[in-house]
């Protein structure tokens, strides 16, 4: 189970088109800022103020509502150059999606 402090959903096209949660953790003085990214989303459930993502590997992420996007300059240069470096096929979708009107 993981718990990122801010979160975003990460759409990937191609030959196997799906969704990914990319999770962020802030850091401090001692430890810098952090960042995971999920095998794929396979399923997703609401109980009203968090998402539990389940991802292909058996991982669950769990995600508050109210910390979606990504804050930190560190994780968030990570994440665009993992979209720029995709030849096209990873986008950051910057506004939170109505999560249950995506097929996963």
């Amino acid at each position: 189970m993981y718990n990122p402090e801010e979160w975003v959903l990460v759409k990937i096209t191609g030959t196997d088109p799906h969704y990914r949660v990319f999770g962020s953790w802030r850091g401090g003085y001692l430890h810098g800022d952090s960042w995971r990214m999920n095998s794929g989303i396979v399923s997703a459930e609401f109980d009203g103020e968090y998402y539990k993502f389940h991802g292909h590997t058996g991982s669950v992420y769990e995600c508050h509502m109210s910390t979606y996007g990504i804050g930190s300059p560190w994780n968030m240069s990570v994440l665009k150059d993992y979209c720029d470096n995709s030849g096209g096929h990873m986008e950051m979708i910057e506004d939170m999606p109505v999560i249950e009107d995506i097929q996963w």
